[in-house]
């Protein structure tokens, strides 16, 4: 019996640790090795996949539903083709002091539902143009010490107000039509994301990854949520959308969360980072979010473009593509633009690329190694695609043909902005108009 029984031991020992996929089991070593070659695996290694024409024969023809304007800053998304066909020359500019952390930020353009527009100089002054050229109002609730601090603002606005968070940890809010202060308050963290208003409440996330809501009558907080803390101070824009009584954000490490907008309870969260970008995190950019037919659809600068499901997080596809462009959707399809210069058109279904052409071709290689897109708008048969040297590429949507490179400045330049047929760019000094 005792032979018996150490015979049955050793037998289920050498099983376990020695015989070889030929037996029907693996050695031990064989298992474990088996079960960390996924991990092993190096994902991204190559950052530029795409570095030619893909399908340039294929023609795009988009149909004519345009959108009045374009990138306001409150719960519209505001995607597809808007109206713009004017012909690009400099019809006037809207002047303000020189902001030093232009090139460090995305700056945005705020157009009110007054069609206004509002931005901010270096010391934090809040401006607010009519569409006519003329200053309607400025002010600047800011102490000496911290206008030296330089607070970069962030906007939203309804048809009463216009709420401010910004990079010094301050919030508040003013009227529209004199741009009085009505109510200032100060957080426990800077903030660093878009700013969105719903009913009598607005939305913001701040350094340390929380989503806080907070009232549009006295700025008391209503609710938080808390993601996880980074231990870097991202110098990104965070993006967030509000669609179908959900709110859905994004946080610096790649953590996408959808709230229930009246309680602040969690739906779900979808962690959307491989472990080999979440360990370099610091250096990941994602895309402002996108909503079209209960899809969610961004990029990063590390090769991934997303479509996840808006009502459980589920990853429908993911493409391979460097970007972190505001995408567009218009007639079931996708537009971006990469980080090296090609014009990616994706079937919103099934992330298939249909067209990839390169709009950087007429740049000299030389100076391509220096140029960054910064942000597009599709608008009729055109795409308008502005560059970190103060350029302004016009790209035939047809065949994605480049046909125009127009110098708008020679420094960095915001992304396109339409109203009323003008088209709108920020440059570190002023607002920039164009017919």
């Amino acid at each position: 019996m005792n032979k018996t029984f150490h015979l049955l031991i050793l037998f289920l020992f050498i099983s376990n640790c020695s015989l070889d996929t030929k037996t029907g089991f693996w050695s031990q070593s064989e298992k474990l090795k088996s079960e960390n070659k996924p991990l092993e695996k190096k994902l991204f290694v190559d950052t530029k996949i795409y570095q030619k024409e893909f399908n340039p024969e294929i023609k795009i023809r988009l149909k004519k539903n345009y959108k009045k304007n374009s990138f306001v800053n409150n719960l519209l998304n505001n995607n597809g083709v808007v109206e713009f066909n004017g012909e690009l020359k400099k019809v006037s500019k809207y002047k303000f002091s020189k902001v030093s952390q232009f090139d460090y930020y995305q700056p945005e353009l705020l157009i009110t539902e007054k069609n206004t527009l509002i931005f901010f100089d270096d010391k934090g002054t809040i401006l607010n143009f009519s569409n006519d050229n003329k200053l309607i109002w400025k002010n600047n609730i800011y102490s000496k010490n911290e206008k030296k601090q330089n607070p970069v603002l962030y906007f939203a606005s309804n048809n009463k107000f216009i709420v401010v968070a910004d990079t010094i940890a301050k919030y508040y809010a003013i009227s529209l039509d004199t741009g009085k202060l009505i109510w200032s308050k100060n957080s426990s963290a800077p903030f660093n994301s878009q700013v969105k208003i719903f009913k009598d409440n607005f939305f913001v996330i701040d350094f340390e990854n929380i989503l806080r809501c907070f009232s549009l009558k006295d700025g008391k907080e209503v609710w938080n949520v808390k993601t996880e803390k980074s231990f870097i101070k991202s110098q990104q824009k965070l993006s967030f959308i509000i669609n179908n009584n959900r709110l859905v954000f994004i946080n610096t490490l790649g953590d996408l969360s959808s709230i229930d907008i009246e309680t602040g309870n969690l739906v779900w969260q979808t962690p959307t980072q491989s472990s080999a970008i979440y360990e370099n995190y610091f250096s990941l950019k994602n895309s402002d979010l996108i909503a079209e037919n209960n899809n969610i659809y961004f990029s990063n600068n590390q090769n991934e473009f997303f479509a996840i499901d808006e009502r459980n997080g589920v990853i429908k596809w993911k493409q391979t593509l460097n970007s972190n462009l505001r995408p567009t959707f218009a007639d079931g399809l996708v537009f971006t633009i990469t980080l090296e210069g090609y014009l990616a058109v994706i079937d919103s279904r099934n992330g298939n690329i249909i067209r990839m052409t390169s709009v950087l071709d007429q740049i000299k290689n030389f100076e391509k190694k220096k140029i960054k897109p910064e942000g597009f708008i599709v608008a009729k048969d055109k795409i308008f695609l502005s560059l970190n040297n103060g350029r302004l590429i016009v790209i035939e949507t047809l065949n994605g043909k480049t046909l125009d490179i127009i110098k708008i400045d020679n420094e960095k330049i915001s992304r396109p902005y339409v109203l009323n047929n003008h088209m709108f760019i920020v440059r570190d000094n002023a607002i920039l108009k164009l017919n």
